[in-house]
């Protein structure tokens, strides 16, 4: 396994109504942070697992992770923040680049292993959502021009952002399930029935739940 990519979270801090907002209803706004956070410990904990020359996460507010280099994020839509995320973690280590965000909390650290491998091999790696925007991208040499401007959370993203790396080689991941409404929630938790956040979607139920805080360092 190659250990000389670092990976990168994407994520945001999960707060009642800024998060998973598609997932209400039927679940209320701090039921849906409360899944926001189980996935965001699920990723945590994969990208701990995984081997990594370095672990970074790309937050939207302060804080404190064991085993991670934090990074405010930069810029206002997606595409900007993704730039930037990844311009950020390659000034700081310049070294190949895999990042991916919270919404897939089913990925693993095998997943996570095989996408840096290729990157000893390949300009990039891509790994496509059953929704058509993708889960993870990783670039050798991380470029903002790759990502900026790229439309995001369309049915095209992902052949628009695989667009952009025409001239690059791209080795190809499997596709995953973005977490972004109740019924995909529902999917993920029945193929990783073992994660946090399968825990979370089962115990909540059709029941009311508050969200007291997400310690982010406790996550995973």
């Amino acid at each position: 396994m190659s250990n000389r990519a670092q990976i990168v979270v994407l994520a945001k801090r999960p707060r009642p109504g800024r998060v998973k907002t598609r997932l209400t209803p039927p679940y209320t706004p701090s039921e849906a942070a409360e899944l926001a956070a189980g996935a965001l410990a699920d990723t945590l904990a994969a990208v701990r697992a995984a081997p990594a020359a370095a672990r970074v996460l790309a937050f939207d507010d302060d804080a404190d992770v064991p085993g991670f280099d934090v990074v405010r994020q930069r810029g206002a839509g997606l595409d900007e923040r993704l730039a930037w995320a990844f311009h950020d973690a390659y000034a700081l280590r310049p070294l190949p680049v895999v990042l991916v965000g919270m919404d897939t909390p089913q990925l693993t650290p095998a997943l996570l292993a095989r996408a840096a491998e290729a990157l000893d091999g390949h300009d990039a790696v891509f790994g496509p959502a059953t929704d058509g925007g993708f889960w993870l991208l990783g670039l050798r040499r991380p470029d903002p021009a790759r990502l900026l401007g790229v439309p995001m959370s369309r049915p095209d993203t992902g052949r628009a952002q695989l667009g952009r790396l025409r001239g690059l080689s791209v080795a190809l991941l499997p596709p995953l399930t973005d977490v972004d409404d109740a019924a995909s929630a529902r999917l993920v938790a029945r193929l990783a029935p073992g994660i946090r956040f399968a825990a979370t979607l089962a115990r909540l139920g059709a029941g009311a739940a508050t969200l007291a805080g997400f310690d982010v360092r406790a996550a995973g």
